[in-house]
C-alpha cells in the first residue's frame, strides 16, 4: 500500500506498513489460544444416557455393610469381623443375581479401615456399590 504524503519535501512513497496494530492483533490472538487450548485438551468426553431418573423401586436384596466410627464392621446390622465378612462377601457373589452393596461409613471412622471393607467387597466379587449419606440440609 503506498500514500502520498503532503508534508513530505520529497514527495515520496511510504513503502512500510505500520506493523504495531497486527503484531497487537497477533498477541492477543496468542493469549487467548494458550488458555483455551488445555481446556479443550483435558475435556472428558462421556456419552450420558438421555433417560428420565427414577426412584428405584426394584426388590432386590440389597446387603448393609456398615463401618462405624470405632471401625467395628457390621453386616446387615450384624457385627462381623474381617474373616466373616470375607466369607459374608463370597456367598453373596455366589448368587446368580448379585445384590447392590450399600456402605454406610461414619464420618469418624479412619479412611484405611472403609478402603480394607471395600477391597474386601471387591475382592469377594461384589462390584455393584453404593455409598450411603444424609442429604445436606440448608
Amino acid at each position: 500500500m503506498s500514500m502520498f504524503l503532503e508534508n513530505d519535501p520529497d514527495d515520496g512513497l511510504l513503502n512500510e506498513i505500520n506493523m504495531t496494530p497486527l503484531i497487537d492483533v497477533m498477541l492477543v490472538l496468542l493469549i487467548i489460544f494458550i488458555v483455551t487450548l488445555p481446556v479443550m485438551n483435558h475435556a472428558v468426553k462421556v456419552d450420558l444416557p438421555k433417560v428420565a431418573a427414577t426412584h428405584d423401586i426394584s426388590h432386590e436384596e440389597n446387603i448393609d455393610v456398615s463401618v462405624d466410627a470405632s471401625g467395628v464392621i457390621f453386616w446387615n446390622k450384624v457385627p462381623v469381623d474381617d474373616a466373616q465378612l470375607a466369607q459374608h462377601v463370597a456367598q453373596a457373589a455366589s448368587v446368580a443375581s448379585q445384590p447392590i452393596v450399600r456402605i454406610y461409613a461414619d464420618r469418624r471412622v479412619e479412611y484405611d479401615r472403609v478402603v480394607n471393607v471395600l477391597a474386601a467387597v471387591q475382592a469377594g466379587g461384589l462390584t455393584r456399590l453404593d455409598f450411603v449419606t444424609d442429604p445436606k440440609v440448608q
